[in-house]
């Protein structure tokens, strides 16, 4: 008795609280909420380096909102809610359904203006060949017939050509103020650009330029000629062509065209005396103003009134021509690839033939498409010479000429790979001499046919060619 009398009387001295059930109840719900509230704490504690990079006022400040969020998905009402770190990210990065139900929306509108604004197109188009062919005055839009013919009565030429919407007129650039600036400014951070773009084109990468165009495989473009004349004509044709990998012509199709420009009001009114040595048998059509028996009887191009002259400063398209055939004998550059499987890859043999000894070929270029992640191809024999594109795995087999001096040539090599993996093949090149025989022999005055001094520049190019 006196022993627990002793200890009753050092409980209630003491600060401990008697040992009862309501004691020991609310003694652990204290530290139950205690140590809730310090998970909860160590938990809003990890979200911040989630969010920032630096502990510091500004990076918090900064993503206030992010972390606001978070935290928002910690507790609600209160009470702690049983998520982790995922789920806390997952929610916080949740794709929503109304911005993607608006943007969809909004690309619907975006096609159906673009396509109102072609049907819009082609109905001014329609109005102006309506008031053309009825006589009315029309604004000038360039082509046959246009800014050099505006000036001429209800009988000038029509063109066929595409109406392009006329393009704004730019402003001029406001002067930048002198003296100092507080504006970005490029030191090294340009030289690091500029040496990582060195590195792609060490890798073989194709770097756009400044104009923005990508370089092709060869120039479709020849270059002007030095010396052009008050009169000056283009003889341009373009072939596309597909040919099977077993042999057999698919398709091919060339179309040709002349286009007269005429830069002189004095020789305005002359006649172009046309030589047709082509026997391919192609299909030639002059234009709608251009005297079609005359040209029929005499190859001579000249305007059904011959009073009117051709319109200055106009590129002007008097006589085209098309050729569409499947005979193997009019392909003018044959390309035969021969892959065989072999115990390490494939072995491939591939060899050209010029068909047309008549043309010379200028900066051809022979794609053969190889598999990715195989590595460089090991070329053997080679005429001519190649380079292996690692990041558009293509195998570019370059020649600078081919003619009759040059008409054919192999090349081979050997990589990973089955046969289908080296097609389609595909060809480019230029010429200064066309397929088809139709040149501009003589240029002469509509009365006393006295000769015009003119120039010309004949082009034969690539549209497609493939070998499927």
């Amino acid at each position: 008795m006196a022993i627990t009398a002793h200890c009753c009387l050092r409980v209630q001295n003491s600060s401990i609280p008697p040992i009862t059930s309501n004691g020991i109840i609310s003694h652990y719900k204290h530290m139950t909420i205690g140590l809730i509230l310090k998970r909860s704490i160590v938990f809003f504690s990890f979200q911040i380096p989630e969010y920032c990079r630096v502990l510091e006022e500004g990076e918090i400040s900064d993503h206030c909102f992010d972390l606001i969020f978070a935290f928002d998905e910690i507790v609600a009402l209160g009470y702690r809610e049983n998520v982790n770190l995922a789920q806390i990210r997952t929610f916080t990065e949740m794709d929503s359904h109304e911005e993607k139900v608006f943007r969809a929306v909004r690309e619907t509108q975006e096609r159906e203006a673009k396509a109102e604004m072609r049907r819009k197109a082609k109905e001014l188009q329609q109005i102006r060949r309506d008031a053309e062919r009825s006589g009315k005055k029309v604004p000038a839009f360039g082509g046959f017939g246009s800014a050099g013919m505006s000036s001429m009565s209800s009988g000038s030429i029509i063109t066929d050509t595409i109406i392009e919407p006329e393009k704004p007129k730019m402003g001029p650039v406001p002067v930048r103020p002198t003296g100092s600036s507080k504006a970005l400014k490029l030191g090294a951070r340009g030289k690091e650009v500029d040496n990582f773009v060195d590195k792609l084109r060490g890798e073989g990468e194709t770097i756009m330029s400044s104009t923005g165009k990508m370089p092709s495989l060869a120039s479709n473009v020849l270059p002007p000629p030095v010396n052009v004349e008050s009169v000056h004509m283009r003889v341009e044709e373009k072939i596309s062509l597909t040919c099977g990998r077993d042999g057999g012509l698919q398709n091919m199709e060339l179309l040709g065209m002349i286009t007269l420009r005429v830069t002189d009001d004095k020789v305005g009114r002359i006649r172009l005396m046309v030589n047709n040595y082509d026997k391919k048998g192609v299909q030639l059509q002059t234009h709608p103003n251009v005297d079609k028996k005359l040209f029929t009887s005499d190859s001579v191009i000249g305007l059904k009134n011959p009073e009117k002259s051709f319109p200055l400063n106009n590129d002007v398209g008097v006589l085209k021509w098309r050729l569409q055939s499947t005979d193997e004998a009019l392909i003018p550059l044959t390309i035969n690839c021969w892959p065989s499987e072999s115990a390490t890859g494939c072995d491939v043999n591939i060899e050209y033939e010029l068909q047309e000894e008549s043309l010379e070929l200028n900066d051809v270029v022979i794609a053969i498409p190889i598999p990715s992640g195989v590595g460089a191809p090991v070329v053997g024999d080679v005429d001519g010479e190649y380079k292996h594109d690692s990041r558009r795995n293509v195998l570019e087999w370059s020649l600078p000429v081919i003619d009759a001096k040059n008409k054919s040539g192999s090349l081979e090599f050997s990589v990973a790979g089955q046969p289908n993996d080296f097609f389609p093949v595909n060809v480019s090149f230029v010429s200064i001499r066309n397929y088809c025989d139709i040149q501009v022999a003589k240029v002469t005055h509509v009365e006393g046919d006295a000769p015009v001094k003119f120039s010309l520049e004949t082009s034969f190019l690539v549209d497609k060619y493939e070998i499927l």
